[in-house]
């Protein structure tokens, strides 16, 4: 059973909007490229740049907090570190976040974006070095199967963006819900080699529209009523160093048993 990349996405900033991309260079354990490299503290985390170490989304801005969150649209530049980002209504953003200046001006044109009634304390843009702030500790690599999506469309006869679920890649050509039963199993993602960790439990996250930026939908309470829980796509960790671009073959499990 095989199905194809139909897009691919990262998330430089934690809870901000994805920035699609052509191709991605993974790495055997390790995080997909340039993805929650960067997140915003809304008052002090507990985050500690010398000893990083896994946070609850819920110390961030993140669209399950903050669904304003979603007016903002980011890109970043690897080879540069400058982050781009824009807002309706307001100047672009541009600057290299290495230099603490231009992170204290992220956050200030971030606060308008936000609004003060949504601000506990300051905000401030953290990251360290090899850490990444993913919503489960393990959490390396999502894959969300389009199918699944246009089935839950069809049990609550409305539309449901995508990008409501926040995914590194996009599958299409996999039966609805298949991928909820390959824990464990090995899968071929473009020429990299991945085991599926486990299914994504969805949170209040996926209830903001990421275009209108609207809490408009329940939709962990929309996948509990019609299937018995609120799962969809699933965290990979990368075994075998790979390059995957939008297009190329991502091959289901075998789930035979050996002859």
């Amino acid at each position: 059973m095989t199905g194809h990349v139909a897009a691919l996405y990262r998330h430089p900033v934690k809870g901000f909007t994805p920035e699609r991309l052509g191709h991605a260079d993974l790495a055997a354990d390790g995080p997909f490229p340039c993805d929650r490299l960067f997140a915003v503290e809304n008052g002090p985390s507990g985050f500690d740049p010398a000893a990083p170490a896994w946070i609850s989304k819920q110390k961030f801005t993140v669209l399950a907090a903050i669904p304003q969150v979603a007016k903002a649209r980011t890109a970043y530049d690897e080879a540069s570190g400058v982050l781009t980002a824009t807002a309706e209504g307001l100047p672009p953003f541009s600057g290299d976040l290495a230099e603490p200046p231009v992170r204290e001006a992220f956050t200030a044109w971030l606060a308008q974006v936000i609004g003060l009634q949504d601000i506990r304390g300051p905000l401030r843009l953290v990251d360290a070095p090899g850490h990444r702030f993913m919503d489960h500790p393990k959490g390396h690599v999502s894959i969300i199967n389009l199918a699944s999506i246009r089935d839950l469309e069809s049990k609550i006869g409305r539309p449901v963006d995508p990008l409501r679920f926040r995914g590194n890649v996009y599958v299409e050509g996999w039966p609805a819900w298949a991928e909820n039963d390959w824990m464990g199993r090995d899968l071929m993602l473009g020429f990299a080699r991945a085991r599926v960790f486990e299914p994504i439990v969805r949170c209040a996250a996926t209830h903001v529209d990421p275009t209108t930026a609207e809490c408009d939908m329940d939709v962990a309470k929309a996948l509990f009523d019609n299937y018995g829980h609120m799962k969809l796509g699933v965290y990979v960790h990368v075994t075998a160093s790979g390059r995957v671009t939008t297009g190329d073959a991502i091959t289901a499990p075998n789930l035979e048993p050996a002859a």
